[in-house]
């Protein structure tokens, strides 16, 4: 998969994998990185789908209607890869932490139901339930933050509280951060995602 990995500057601490949004690119969320944690190692990550020349991670049939099928295949595209990057990087494949936006946020929700060590934990921002009436690992251990909008016309609020919801059952630890706003990033919810993630690294 295209991507662009930076090294971190203390081994111990997680990679932060980064997932874009709908014709996004790899670009686009190493700025959030620097902001979450500046010494952390980076491996940022483009979708392998086109949708209309926009980058993303799987294919849906209609706006908030995935295509399963292709959603569970580029899920374990994306798994492998994660293992193959860990080996050429040298990095702890038991220690990533995804964050995604929106298409890439529900890459990263789907990682989590789908493999029980994909990810340490993940930022969701704006993400959907990515498949329902499956049952999910034993994620103990893993810890979630996400950021959702009142007023998301995509996702909307019930939606979130749902995936929160789910989550825990399967015993993640989830904070579910709301901000009074539609599908955008906001700054304010970044740095509620820092605060998080710097929480996350004392305990």
């Amino acid at each position: 998969m295209k991507h662009i990995f930076n090294k971190g500057q203390d081994p111990k601490k997680p990679t932060l994998l980064l997932l874009h949004g709908t014709g996004g690119n790899e670009l686009d969320l190493l700025p959030i990185a620097r902001k979450i944690d500046d010494t952390a190692a980076v491996l940022s990550v483009r979708g392998n789908v086109l949708e209309n020349g926009m980058p993303r991670f799987f294919r849906r049939l209609s706006e908030g209607v995935f295509d399963e099928e292709d959603l569970i295949f580029r899920t374990k595209e994306l798994n492998e890869f994660l293992d193959e990057a860990a080996n050429q990087y040298n990095f702890d494949r038991d220690n990533i932490i995804a964050i995604g936006y929106s298409n890439g946020a529900n890459i990263a929700a789907s990682l989590l139901f789908h493999y029980q060590n994909a990810l340490k934990g993940a930022i969701l921002h704006h993400p959907m339930i990515p498949r329902r009436g499956i049952d999910l690992p034993n994620l103990s251990g893993k810890s979630v933050f996400i950021a959702a909008g009142t007023n998301d016309p995509i996702c909307p609020s019930q939606e979130s509280a749902e995936l929160q919801t789910i989550l825990e059952r399967a015993n993640a630890s989830v904070e579910l951060h709301w901000e009074n706003h539609g599908h955008h990033l906001t700054f304010e919810e970044v740095e509620a995602a820092s605060q998080w993630y710097q929480h996350l690294l004392q305990k």
